[in-house]
């Protein structure tokens, strides 16, 4: 492994790079102090207005619970209806861009510099990746999302297809087969090529920037290309402050969603009340746990975790689909992946829809959560991808875990759905999703159709704690880089203070209007940086071409 420098913790380029000569050092504008025993090294515009805002954020959302609820209430469909067209096509751009970027010469730049070798290998490595960037949201929404586009009431059906129940609740068997099929479709396109490019572009530019031109491992630094030396400046604080505060709702979001999930299964299989107090119970008890895996480093805490939530999740893949049958399953895997490849085009069209409950109310929501979440994913990735050729990453970020996330979708929707053509009267999923909206309580309905529920139940419940801290710990990591300046070693106590106030948030948002307060926050923040990463791709373009290939 390449030597660090004295003052970042980043590896120095091993053999040619394009190495950017800049008189800017790592840290220079940083406060160091000691507080009792904690040391601090912070940058200070960026820690100062993200840690005061934020501390306000959740000091209003807490005092006035009911006006913060009014006002999220009404933010979320006002943006979602007057932007959904801008987040379609910044999406497009983001898939194309890394697709470009595969087939391209610059596809074969290494990043780290020419000799470089990966620091994790595969295994380790995928681990990591997956439990950072979609862990929460599959357990939420591996059930709810087909089986609402299959069945849902609402007005929410993709693209208009037909609904496989008339006004009575029966089953209209000819409308079934079509149904099923845009059901996966639609989900498809939320989880695979999409949401995986915006991470990609994400961490390509921080990988490219960081260990192949030497600065630091910020968001700023992605935009020397176009900015110069005032990326140092006010320009720079500007976009790590909006990366911080992205990052921040956008975890916040899976967070609340989690607990909210995880209070819903122990009420399902144990009894426990599901009410606001339990939930900011969770949240406080996970983040002490995700403190722990802080303090033990990235190594000794994320990895491990990461690894155990892979093996977790392989494991209840399997019980699922061997259970619910795995030929028909399977089927609907392939089945799924090709009306993807089918339906993708009308599905990322932003104009001329009239399905705008499906667009803007899930596509839009979604597009805005992953670009929120794609500073934090994205400087993950970066972190642990040092050493690939640029093909090998897009590929291995892009294709692979979609792939993936559409296999999970296909096994946990396709026995819910399944559950509920079988059993329309006495399905507890159609009862908890079609019937009656009750989201975090879709995962635990299925498997209660399924052998050993009580069992299946309490991994499932186990499995978004762990999703939790993996996520609460990474994000702590990658807020606290942005705002020590790039330094990748900067005391742990920093990242305590993150960690903390990244549930703090997440219990705010909760008090402050639950879900939609949430989704709320997501969108808000994940609007402005969405133009960012529209002018990252072409800094990534003008980076690449001075890289030897």
């Amino acid at each position: 492994m390449a030597d660090e420098t004295a003052n970042q913790g980043i590896p120095e380029p091993e053999g040619h790079s394009g190495i950017i000569d800049t008189d800017y050092v790592v840290g220079q504008d940083n406060i160091t102090a000691k507080v009792g025993p904690f040391g601090l090294d912070i940058h200070n515009p960026v820690f100062m207005i993200s840690g005061l805002v934020v501390i306000a954020f959740v000091a209003y959302a807490l005092i006035a619970p009911d006006q913060a609820a009014a006002f999220f209430g009404w933010l979320r469909p006002a943006l979602t209806s007057s932007f959904d067209w801008f987040f379609l096509l910044s999406a497009n751009v983001f898939v194309l861009f890394s697709l470009f970027l595969i087939v391209s010469p610059w596809g074969s730049v290494r990043l780290g510099g020419t000799e470089a070798t990966p620091d994790y290998g595969y295994p380790g490595w995928f681990a990591m990746l997956f439990a950072a960037g979609m862990g929460i949201g599959l357990m939420f929404f591996g059930v709810l999302e087909p089986t609402y586009y299959f069945g849902t009431p609402w007005g929410d059906e993709p693209l208009g297809v037909v609904r496989p129940f008339d006004e009575n609740g029966d089953l209209i068997a000819a409308n079934v087969a079509e149904a099923r099929r845009m059901a996966l479709a639609a989900t498809a396109y939320h989880w695979a090529l999409h949401p995986w490019a915006i991470y990609a572009i994400v961490a390509l530019a921080l990988a490219l920037f960081s260990y192949n031109k030497g600065l630091p491992l910020s968001i700023r630094s992605a935009f020397y290309p176009i900015l110069g030396d005032r990326v140092w400046g006010w320009w720079g604080h500007t976009i790590d402050t909006l990366a911080v505060f992205a990052t921040l709702f956008g975890l916040a979001t899976s967070l609340g969603i989690g607990a909210q999930q995880a209070n819903a299964g122990l009420e399902y299989v144990y009894g426990i009340p599901n009410t606001t107090t339990v939930q900011v119970i969770l949240i406080c008890g996970i983040t002490a746990i995700a403190l722990i895996s802080v303090l033990r480093g990235l190594d000794g805490g994320v990895k491990v975790l990461s690894e155990l939530n892979m093996v977790l999740a392989l494991a209840l893949l399997l019980f699922v689909l061997f259970a619910a049958g795995a030929v028909g399953i399977l089927t609907e895997f392939v089945t799924g992946l090709g009306a993807y490849v089918q339906e993708v085009i009308p599905l990322s069209n932003p104009f001329g829809r009239e399905d705008t409950g499906y667009m803007q109310g899930w596509t839009a929501f979604y597009w805005a959560w992953w670009i929120s979440w794609s500073p934090f994913v994205g400087m993950f990735i970066a972190r642990v991808s040092r050493g690939r050729t640029v093909r090998e990453f897009i590929t291995c970020v892009l294709v692979i875990p979609s792939v993936v996330c559409v296999l999970w979708m296909a096994v946990f929707g396709g026995a819910a759905i399944t559950d509920v053509i079988a059993n329309p009267e006495t399905s507890a999923v159609k009862a908890n999703v079609i019937d009656a909206y009750s989201p975090e309580l879709s995962l635990f309905a299925m498997l209660d159709s399924l052998p050993l529920s009580a069992i299946t139940s309490t991994l499932g419940i186990v499995l978004v704690i762990v999703f939790f801290v993996t996520s609460s710990d990474s994000g702590s990591l990658v807020i606290d880089t942005i705002t020590a300046g790039g330094k990748v070693d900067a005391p742990v106590s920093q990242r305590v203070f993150w960690c903390t106030f990244e549930g703090l948030v997440a219990i705010s948002l909760l008090i402050g209007g639950g879900l939609t307060a949430l989704q709320a926050m997501v969108i808000s923040t994940g609007l402005p940086f969405t133009l960012i990463l529209l002018v990252m791709c072409y800094c990534i373009l003008k980076g690449l071409m001075s890289e030897k290939r």
